[in-house]
């Protein structure tokens, strides 16, 4: 059984929230390479394809298109993963207290990672399109000949072409990702902390470093789980209209096709490389913003 402690949703909700920036703010960079690695073109035969590896696409993002090129894109998470990161926590919250008969209920493993997947649903309404337009500016090389200046230009595009189904494109296969993975995401962290936690203490007492290894570690439970998706998911909201008539089936055929099973695999090492810091970061900071709440408490206090 994993120990609980008694944390309001909405308590939840401002607390990933600010977790929620932390992790841009540190692991965006590295998320821009995993993407042009995830989307570059297979190379013709007898030539090299554009980006040979995680390092070799940072070197070359750099010398064409300086140290902003990594940056490329990050308003969009900024402005929705923050609310995102926010529902996903208050989500998380929300699914343990429907499985708790009282408030001080202890839950399994099991559903520890039921309420994580619940988190998952909750988010994927706000991750979709902040996802569409993020990799699209991602992949925009430098240049004068951008075809978004930016990310309200962007969804601008996007919706003249589609209107709100192409902003939404990619919905089912982010559910896809994010669900088993946020499942898999609090399970590790819940898991992490007890297993750290010495006999005859409280998870809650851990030290801050005890607390950000379990939190970079589930960085990396969690992408274990959501590379494959993520892989599809990157090439089908980057590709042209109408290139993948059959949705992710077609997206999944094209890239096993290309490499077999390794090509669900692209961008790994940029990703962990990025899960652990990212991650321990977030919930670092979420964990820190008593200062925050403080500031907001009566209206907490008010609204509950």
């Amino acid at each position: 059984m994993a120990e609980q402690a008694t944390i309001s949703p909405l308590k939840n909700f401002f607390a990933g929230g600010f977790g929620g920036v932390c992790l841009v703010l540190a692991g965006h960079p590295l998320d821009t390479i995993k993407v042009r690695l995830q989307t570059q073109p297979l190379a013709l035969p007898g030539q090299v394809p554009e980006y040979a590896g995680t390092f070799d696409c940072l070197k070359k993002t750099v010398t064409h298109e300086g140290v902003k090129g990594l940056y490329k894109g990050m308003a969009a998470p900024v402005l929705g993963v923050t609310p995102m990161f926010a529902v996903c926590f208050f989500g998380y919250g929300l699914g343990k207290k429907l499985q708790q008969r009282h408030p001080n209920d202890s839950l399994t493993y099991g559903q520890i990672f039921k309420a994580g997947m619940l988190s998952g649903i909750f988010t994927s309404a706000i991750m979709a399109p902040g996802e569409r337009v993020k990799c699209l500016l991602q992949i925009q090389a430098g240049g004068n000949k951008k075809r978004f200046a930016g990310p309200l230009d962007c969804i601008r595009q996007l919706y003249k072409e589609g209107g709100l189904r192409s902003i939404y494109k990619g919905t089912a296969l982010t559910l896809m990702r994010d669900v088993p993975a946020s499942g898999m995401y609090f399970m590790s962290y819940e898991g992490l902390k007890n297993l750290l936690t010495p006999e005859g203490s409280s998870a809650s007492d851990l030290s801050v470093l005890r607390v950000l290894f379990a939190g970079g570690m589930a960085g990396i439970f969690n992408w274990a789980v959501a590379i494959p998706p993520d892989v599809l998911k990157s090439r089908f909201q980057t590709a042209p209209e109408g290139k993948y008539p059959g949705g992710f089936r077609d997206v999944l055929r094209e890239v096993l096709r290309e490499d077999g099973l390794f090509s669900l695999y692209k961008g790994f090492n940029a990703v962990m490389l990025r899960a652990f810091p990212a991650n321990a970061v977030s919930w670092g900071c979420a964990l820190n913003h008593t200062a925050t709440l403080s500031l907001i408490q009566p209206f907490i206090a008010t609204a509950q």
